[in-house]
């Protein structure tokens, strides 16, 4: 599997849904009027640790209890990602790199390609009528007459041709090569070797499993050229800008090569028992308490004194923030994992912390919060009948989507629930990386500029009270007389609970009324063409997305529109669709960063676009929020890693603490 934020730009942004809701595990839920005011007395009244005494002749092992929110449904890469998932695996795995301050930093591979140190390289290769290739608008296509492409040493549209099917036609491509460390194994003793990748890359697109096969499709070849080295070599016309990453994580095939694919998504081997060449390997997974790893002896980073526990066990203790504080207070829990929910309590974590009773780590994420909004319906796509079929097009005006925006006091929801941790999102990319806008500032709320907005296309307000709906006169596609009533639906998780009703008050005094419905998070992240979101039957829907880092402007362009001929796999789950924001992203897909001001300069203009157009309504930029005990060292966070654990191997703890990664 590939840790790219764009190639996971379904089924990893699924994920990243997926990790952001509640499933709780506990059975009784805390007065959320009631302010927690926690200290480690009143923690250890709640929960008794149980520590077990080793007997005179046994060398005491140590162990580490991270609790966690949720328990994963698998731990199989391909049976369905979450975080919950990863967090466990970052004990099972190391790497195969990690995303560090958005730059991958190679952890089994010996260092990163990139067309600096040679590694990857970019060749003109003659190209024929019936060849893949990927044309001028980033599209998988067979070769043709008629075909416009980028011929070799071209970058950009500017220098587009369409070929007439007989000159000679010579494109570029690009070829990685990945070399594995020296002597890794995996943890039952076998050699780690090249072809266990590229046997993870021949599953990764098997029918049998709902992964992204985006760059699957537009490899030309992924082969071991030897135990070690692995060659990418992409489809002619392919630059992804993150071509770095396209290394998919090895699987044991020694292991796992007799098993049918279909089969692997319940063999016990496959989910529940991986092999992994990490620090630790699983002991035991007992449902619905807990998973048991210990430490791994075939470690490849053993010698320099890592893992620094004989055992970690992760426990399932279930979501609600203060249970979870507690349970670290009185000493069951070592580390609380952010899964936890820990954002609902942030004030009482904050407190804690300035009384030295807990160690808080918290960074803006890569994932932002933000409201979709239903511009296009599956429903509109045999055609728009208003009249008694289709639900009325509430947000095609580019003006109602900013004065909806305008209505919102987001800056109210980052002070009141997130206490000026974060920030609302604006632009593509996430704080922080390169490409992120700094200057410009979001919408503003204002209520006023939105009232005068939707008196002018056409929502008025006839009986002088702001907090009736509005109703339409003269709006084109839309019946007059059609209240501005709209749904939204989001999951049950408090928080979100909490913003929903804060929009809902916001919303009302600009005269459009909510009627808000929270679903189980298997509800509203179903498979198109039933799902809530996937299947695009919805009018506004909050959630968690990835700020993606591979020209994250393709989320919005109209072929990422789920619909048949694509499955219902991709991620333009609102159908925005604007010709001449097409036209921007389809060109930065074909430009590397390489190409230095000229990449920079599509970036900003692509983001200038989203920002005009407001295809989604941004919220705020989530919070990875970690808890643990005060003598705790090794743990840091950051904002593009997959888990927050992802240096599970140099936590510590107590006087040992002296040694850091």
């Amino acid at each position: 599997m590939i840790y790219w934020p764009f190639v996971k730009k379904h089924i990893t942004l699924l994920s990243l849904l997926i990790g952001s809701v509640v499933l709780g595990a506990c059975t009784s839920q805390p007065d959320p009027n009631q302010a927690a005011t926690l200290t480690a007395a009143s923690a250890a009244a709640v929960i008794e640790p149980t520590v077990a005494e080793p007997t005179a002749t046994e060398t005491p092992k140590r162990s580490m209890v991270v609790c966690m929110g949720q328990e994963p449904d698998t731990l199989f890469l391909y049976g369905g990602s979450s975080r919950s998932m990863w967090t466990i695996l970052e004990g099972v795995y190391d790497g195969p790199f990690d995303m560090v301050d958005y730059e991958p930093q190679a952890v089994i591979l010996e260092q990163m390609p990139d067309l600096e140190n040679g590694l990857a390289v970019s060749t003109p290769v003659e190209v024929k009528r019936g060849d893949y290739v990927v044309d001028a608008n980033g599209d998988l296509i067979v070769l043709d007459r008629e075909a416009t492409v980028l011929p070799s040493g071209c970058r950009d549209l500017s220098c587009a041709l369409t070929w007439d099917g007989k000159t000679q036609l010579m494109m570029d491509q690009l070829t990685a090569k990945f070399s594995l460390l020296p002597n890794l194994t995996w943890s039952d003793g076998e050699p780690l070797t090249a072809a266990d990748s590229v046997y993870s890359y021949q599953l990764a697109a098997d029918p049998a499993f709902k992964t992204s096969v985006y760059v699957n499709q537009r490899t030309s070849s992924y082969l071991a050229l030897d135990d070690r080295t692995v060659e990418w070599k992409g489809i002619p016309g392919f630059f992804p800008d993150q071509y770095q990453t396209n290394f998919w994580t090895p699987l044991p095939q020694h292991q796992l090569g007799a098993i049918a694919p279909a089969d692997l998504l319940t063999s016990e081997q496959a989910s529940r028992t991986p092999l992994g060449w990490g620090p630790y390997k699983i002991q035991e997974w007992v449902d619905g308490d807990h998973v048991t790893l210990e430490k791994n002896p075939l470690y490849f980073r053993a010698s320099e004194g890592y893992p620094k526990f004989d055992n970690v066990v992760f426990r399932f203790i279930g979501d609600y923030a203060d249970q979870n504080i507690a349970a670290l207070l009185s000493g069951e829990c070592d580390v609380v994992d952010q899964r936890s929910l820990l954002i609902e309590e942030l004030e009482t974590v904050l407190t804690l912390q300035k009384n030295n009773e807990l160690t808080a780590y918290t960074v803006p994420s890569a994932e932002f919060e933000h409201i979709e909004l239903g511009i296009k319906p599956a429903s509109y796509d045999d055609g728009y009948n208003p009249f008694g079929v289709d639900r009325p097009d509430f947000f095609g005006d580019v003006r109602t989507r900013q004065a909806i925006t305008q209505c919102i006091n987001r800056e109210g929801i980052i002070s009141r629930w997130l206490l000026d941790q974060t920030k609302i999102p604006v632009g593509l990319y996430p704080p922080g990386y390169i490409y992120s806008l700094v200057d410009p500032e979001p919408l503003p709320y204002d209520v006023e500029a939105a009232r005068v907005l939707l008196d002018q296309i056409g929502w008025k307000e006839y009986d002088g009270d702001p907090a009736t709906p509005r109703t339409a006169i003269g709006i084109p596609g839309i019946p007059d007389g059609t209240p501005f009533t709209v749904s939204y639906v989001t999951t049950t998780d408090a928080l979100r609970v909490k913003i929903a009703q804060h929009v809902t008050d916001h919303l009302k005094d600009c005269g459009i009324a909510l009627e808000v419905e929270t679903v189980d998070p298997a509800v509203l992240y179903a498979a198109g063409p039933e799902g809530v979101l996937f299947g695009r039957n919805f009018e506004m829907a909050q959630f968690a997305w990835s700020a993606g880092l591979s020209n994250p402007c393709v989320h919005y362009q109209t072929d990422q529109i789920p619909q048949p001929q694509n499955q219902w796999l991709t991620v333009n789950l609102g159908g925005f669709s604007d010709e001449n924001y097409d036209a921007l992203c389809r060109a930065a897909t074909h430009t590397l960063p390489t190409a230095g001001e000229a990449y920079t300069k599509q970036q900003l203009e692509i983001q200038t676009q989203y920002i005009e157009k407001l295809p989604i309504i941004p919220l705020y930029y989530r919070l990875k929020t970690v808890v643990s005990r005060t003598d705790f060292c090794g743990l840091t966070l950051n904002s593009s890693t997959r888990s927050a654990l992802y240096e599970l191997e140099a936590y510590d703890y107590g006087e040992t603490c002296s040694t850091q990664k």
